[in-house]
């Protein structure tokens, strides 16, 4: 949380609240010192787990802060009690946002922890896929190269997915976020929304579009898995400058 503390300093701006996706450390971890150190701080999210929790929101409900208004989109399949975030601000010329959490990436979509292929379908098309096409995407993780990677197996002809893939590794390589996307650009490349076209039909060697979107999963969970992989933990602890009094020199 020391990040968002800086961020806060620096816009000069008073924390009112937390709006938490899932209960998962890396998306709620700072809630409890926040909370202690914004005395009067509301939390909110769809899961007990979630620390800090103080308001429990559930699908459709409408909260404001100021000018900006927030729909609660319930989304459970990555967690069971996986929650998204549309923002807008009426009268606006800005495009809306959604906060999606891990339920919907740049190139892809979470991991199916606690839900099904149902659930997610039902997510990704009658939930999100429903929001206004210029609505920005503002997604949990940046994995956006490893998602267009699968993506282009998935459809090697689809020209978006090579041009996305070609911006996203150059910002990849310059350290610059490919974060946030648009709906209508996610149609173009994710092949998790593109369930009913041919090539991701052909490829999974399903044409119902939930079980495309299992095999989908299923084959993304397998690709290209590296042979040792980092710990998650240790090296969001190491970004995090955790471990910075233990490598100063003495």
């Amino acid at each position: 949380p020391f990040q968002l503390l800086e961020i806060i300093r620096k816009e000069d701006v008073v924390l009112r609240a937390i709006l938490t996706t899932h209960h998962h450390w890396d998306h709620a971890r700072g809630n409890e010192e926040l909370a202690q150190l914004f005395p009067g701080l509301r939390v909110f999210g769809a899961d007990e787990r979630i620390g800090a929790l103080t308001h429990r929101v559930t699908h459709g409900q409408q909260l404001s802060f100021g000018a900006i208004r927030v729909r609660c989109l319930f989304t459970p399949c990555h967690t069971s009690g996986h929650m998204c975030y549309f923002m807008w601000e009426d009268d606006s010329p800005d495009a809306p946002a959604l906060f999606s959490g891990d339920t919907l990436f740049v190139g892809g979509c979470g991991q199916f922890f606690e839900g099904t292929a149902e659930q997610m379908h039902t997510n990704l098309t009658q939930i999100l896929g429903t929001l206004p096409r210029d609505t920005k995407i503002f997604c949990g993780h940046e994995c956006t190269v490893r998602n267009l990677k699968f993506a282009l197996k998935v459809e090697p002809e689809n020209e978006a997915v090579k041009e996305k893939l070609a911006w996203a590794r150059q910002r990849d390589d310059e350290d610059l976020p490919t974060v946030p996307s648009t709906l209508h650009e996610e149609f173009l490349y994710n092949p998790f929304l593109r369930l009913t076209e041919e090539p991701v039909q052909r490829f999974t060697g399903r044409t119902e579009p939930v079980e495309v979107l299992r095999a989908l999963r299923s084959q993304r969970d397998n690709f290209k898995k590296p042979k040792e992989r980092p710990n998650p933990q240790a090296m969001l602890a190491f970004d995090w400058g955790l471990f910075g009094p233990l490598l100063e020199k003495k």
